[in-house]
């Protein structure tokens, strides 16, 4: 049941986002804190061409609850973010 509420909860964050997940930009960042809580995530990124951002530090939701336990303050991560729902968020972290 868990693995098919990820599958569900994976199309709809792709359907959401106008199907680019297929073909999203990864940048590079570096996550300065974790607010499980909240599931947001506090990261120190690159330009995100993608949503005409600049570099900066900035705070993102996340996509999947998941995504929180794979990372700790400090650690250098690439991402993908997108306007989800009017919301910044990241899709996918490698």
């Amino acid at each position: 049941m868990r693995i098919l509420k990820r599958a569900f909860s994976a199309l709809a964050v792709a359907l959401a986002i106008g199907g680019s997940a297929l073909a999203q930009e990864y940048v590079k960042g570096e996550v300065v804190k974790v607010d499980a809580k909240q599931k947001k995530l506090t990261i120190k990124h690159e330009p995100l061409t993608n949503l005409d951002m600049p570099a900066m530090t900035m705070v993102f939701v996340v996509a999947e609850d998941g995504m929180i336990e794979k990372v700790k303050a400090g650690q250098a991560i690439e991402f993908a973010a997108d306007r989800v729902n009017g919301r910044i968020t990241v899709t996918d972290i490698k």
